[in-house]
């Protein structure tokens, strides 16, 4: 396989060059490129044929809501992994899937239809929209390297930002147009920032991060309504006009494409088995999947960059091998996310817990997650990488939370 220029991006075209392909793949972002280069690794068929909605080449995007918000990066897009696409892949920018038949094994868009042996589903997520925005309202969301242009743009002319929402991104973001000068307040209806998912004590640890970088959180509180152009309304009766709002506000799973297919969609997410297999010529990878893990031994949802190369990977290679040389996702689901100056590692099946025990380091900490049967399901940590690796080691071997403690 010949990878082209990793400086520059892959050639893009406006309509498929064939009517017929060995593989499609629909989707761009991790899983998509990763599935690319592992299948054509395998010695798969090509060409391959790889559909997104997105207006720009490949690129990564974790930097999005760190180095490019804060200034540090140009919202110009870095390939995925540093490398561009490999050669044999067609890729059709811009480009809106309207039917799957996957009986017939066919992809149609508005102005072109084509024939598949396999198709490999990386449709990713998109961004919620804010139910309380009324007409005209100017939110921004961010998703895309087009998002983030847009979004980068707003910043270089404002004074106040309001970021609505404390999950990864709206803490990331938040903490990087800080860092940018804005003046920015957080709005999140928990107790503390990301408290339902990693509990109290992180909670409090990232609220004051983010208050260290000049972040006010207002915690307990819910927007109510924005109205144009920026006019936001808090529960608490109180009335904000920042410069510019950011909605981060979780996300919708793209598997929808699947709907009326025989395969199985749960929630926007479309079941596999643990070799990502969806039906006898269908794979998934990333967020669009709802995946049977190899350890986890149940289905499992993920919605992490690194996880979804993990599962493109796999995806790519089963879609070019024989059934006796298949891979099983088995890699224990994991992601960093950077606010401000400090660095999270965290590792978990993703499905909530019911006990979080922290614990002190000398130079950081480490929260040990359980569930109502004693089992480790996650650890989360903060300087403190010997810790990060056991929890990911005793993840992998199913232990119970007392043996992290010791």
């Amino acid at each position: 396989m010949t990878v082209s220029d990793a400086s520059t991006f892959p050639r893009h075209q406006s309509l498929p060059s064939r009517e017929h392909y060995p593989l499609v793949i629909i989707g761009s972002g991790a899983g998509g490129v990763s599935a690319a280069r592992s299948y054509l690794d395998a010695a798969g068929p090509g060409p391959v044929l790889m559909v997104t909605e997105d207006i720009d080449p490949p690129y990564e995007r974790p930097p999005l809501s760190k180095e490019v918000l804060s200034g540090e990066k140009e919202p110009t897009g870095d390939p995925v992994n540093g490398e561009g696409l490999p050669d044999g892949v067609e890729l059709l920018l811009a480009s809106s899937i309207s039917a799957v038949d996957i009986e017939k094994q066919t992809v149609a868009a508005k102005s072109w239809s084509v024939e598949f042996d396999r198709l490999i589903v990386a449709t990713g997520a998109r961004s919620k929209s804010l139910h309380a925005a009324q007409e005209g309202a100017e939110i921004h969301l961010l998703r895309s390297l087009d998002d983030a242009r847009t979004l980068v743009a707003s910043a270089r002319t404002a004074y106040t930002a309001l970021v609505i929402g404390s999950g990864f991104i709206g803490c990331e973001a938040a903490a990087s147009l800080a860092q940018r000068g804005l003046n920015v307040a957080l709005v999140t209806p928990e107790n503390g920032p990301q408290e339902q998912r990693l509990g109290a004590a992180a909670s409090s640890r990232i609220k004051d991060w983010l208050e260290a970088v000049g972040v006010e959180v207002r915690t307990g509180r819910s927007v109510k309504s924005v109205a144009a152009p920026r006019v936001v309304q808090l529960d608490d009766g109180t009335s904000l006009n920042p410069d510019l709002i950011l909605a981060a506000v979780g996300v919708t799973p793209g598997g929808t494409l699947l709907d009326n297919s025989p395969a199985e969609v749960r929630g926007g997410r479309i079941m596999t088995d643990q070799h990502l297999k969806a039906h006898a010529t269908v794979w998934v990878a990333g967020d669009s999947a709802l995946a049977q893990h190899g350890v986890a031994g149940r289905p499992i949802m993920v919605e992490h960059w690194g996880d979804a190369l993990a599962m493109g990977e796999i995806a790519g290679h089963n879609a070019a091998v024989e059934q006796n040389a298949q891979k099983s996702w088995d890699s224990i689901p994991g992601f960093w996310s950077i606010i401000g100056d400090h660095t999270l590692k965290y590792s978990a099946w993703g499905d909530g817990f019911s006990t979080a025990e922290f614990r002190e380091r000398p130079d950081g900490f480490v929260v040990w997650y359980g569930d109502e049967r004693g089992e480790l399901v996650g650890v989360l940590t903060y300087n403190s990488d010997d810790d990060y690796e056991r929890g990911q080691h005793l993840l992998e071997q199913r232990a119970p939370l007392s043996h992290a403690l010791k």
